[in-house]
């Protein structure tokens, strides 16, 4: 069998039947669907011009919050620096109220010790002249005469003295 070739009647038919289908898709759907594609194009380029704008404000919201990070951390940086200049100088003050209250105790402990040793000596001096009271008492009782006998009391006096 060879190639079929359609007859023209059935040519004419086809062709009005395309051209009608073609009228009436360009008088009733033609532009609904321009109308539709047109939409779509602009909610297109409605939704990029919205990512554009939240790609923009994400920039900058970015850069807000590097810019607020950096602040803090400038602020945390300050905030320890200050304490750490809190803490030295509160241990300066300690060292310096230590040393100031050590001070104050050696010189009361100086104080008090010169006190004492003043205290001793006139213990000592009283004991020295109670002492030396007694032996002229004693040396005045016995006989002034014999001077052989008051050495020898004086020498026994003497003996039984114990300083301390």
């Amino acid at each position: 069998m060879g190639i079929v070739t359609p007859e023209l009647g059935l040519i004419f038919w086809q062709l009005i039947i395309f051209l009608l289908v073609l009228f009436l898709l360009a008088k009733f759907a033609w532009k609904p669907i321009l109308v539709a594609l047109r939409d779509r194009e602009d909610s297109i380029d409605n939704a990029l011009r919205m990512a554009e704008q939240a790609k923009l404000e994400m920039q900058s919201l970015k850069a807000g919050n590097e810019k607020l990070l950096a602040d803090a951390r400038h602020e945390r940086d300050q905030m320890l620096k200050e304490g750490q200049n809190i803490a030295n100088q509160i241990v300066e003050k300690a060292k310096t109220d230590a040393t100031e209250e050590a001070n104050r105790i050696a010189q009361q402990a100086r104080e008090a010790i010169q006190q004492e040793k003043n205290q001793a000596l006139a213990e000592v001096r009283n004991t020295a002249a109670q002492l030396s009271v007694d032996i002229a008492e004693r040396l005045l009782r016995r006989e002034l005469a014999d001077p052989a006998a008051q050495q020898q009391l004086v020498t026994e006096y003497l003996k039984d003295v114990k300083l301390n």
